[in-house]
């Protein structure tokens, strides 16, 4: 499939080389943004061959770094596969999410995360999709069991042309209601998730922060469709 990997990555320094190592298995094109990283992980970054590196020169928010890995991406490839930078994801579980889309077409396939019930994933992570589950499908958005998940598969350039608003984590969950509401499918395919142990994992998910930048977001998609304002 003519698709570039994109990972994401803010303070990172510790797990991004094993990150980008593991998804160098894939055979396919790599994309790093580091979005104003202020750890090691510039310098890290220096260290990689072949691969492409974009910098932001402070931290924008994880939506800002995509839309700049996809824009960059979009110059020559058609998908772009998402992967965190936290090694969360294993690259390898990839084949199913490029299968769907071979197979289903112009569609974003997301990773849906296995063993997510498990005593090891934190009860914020927990809560929180099935939180965002829900108010993606009430913002008219489509019904899917992981809408968190940062592990997916996104057709180009449709995806830079939704215009999320968003640029933090609430991209992730923006992006999936405009595409609904363009015509454009969702679809999920297994995946393993790892959470390392707490105080090895880098997260930079903050519970209530988020959930109330997550709910002006789903709050103000709620109303666009209510009141139809991003009509097409």
């Amino acid at each position: 499939m003519d698709a570039a990997i994109v990972i994401p990555v803010y303070n990172h320094g510790p797990q991004i080389q094993a990150v980008i190592a593991a998804a160098r298995s894939l055979g396919l094109p790599i994309i790093v943004v580091n979005d104003g990283s202020t750890d090691t992980t510039a310098e890290v970054l220096l260290q990689q061959q072949d691969i492409t590196v974009l910098h932001h020169p402070h931290n924008q928010g994880k939506g800002a770094a995509l839309l700049s890995g996809f824009a960059e991406a979009a110059r020559r490839y058609d998908y772009a596969l998402t992967l965190d930078a936290d090694g969360q994801h294993d690259p390898a579980d990839a084949w199913p999410l490029l299968a769907c889309a071979q197979k289903e077409g112009r569609v974003i396939v997301v990773g849906k995360r296995q063993g997510m019930d498990g005593g090891h994933v934190p009860w914020t992570s927990r809560f929180g999709r099935g939180f965002s589950n829900f108010w993606v499908w009430v913002s008219g958005g489509p019904w899917i069991a992981d809408s968190q998940s940062g592990f997916r598969l996104y057709p180009l350039p449709e995806t830079l042309e939704l215009g999320v608003v968003a640029r933090r984590y609430q991209f992730e969950v923006e992006v999936l209601v405009r595409a609904q509401r363009r015509g454009i499918a969702t679809l999920e395919a297994p995946v393993s998730v790892v959470y390392q142990p707490k105080g090895v994992r880098v997260s930079h998910f903050r519970p209530w922060r988020d959930f109330l930048r997550n709910s002006n977001t789903f709050c103000r998609l709620i109303c666009s469709r209510i009141f139809g304002l991003d009509r097409k």
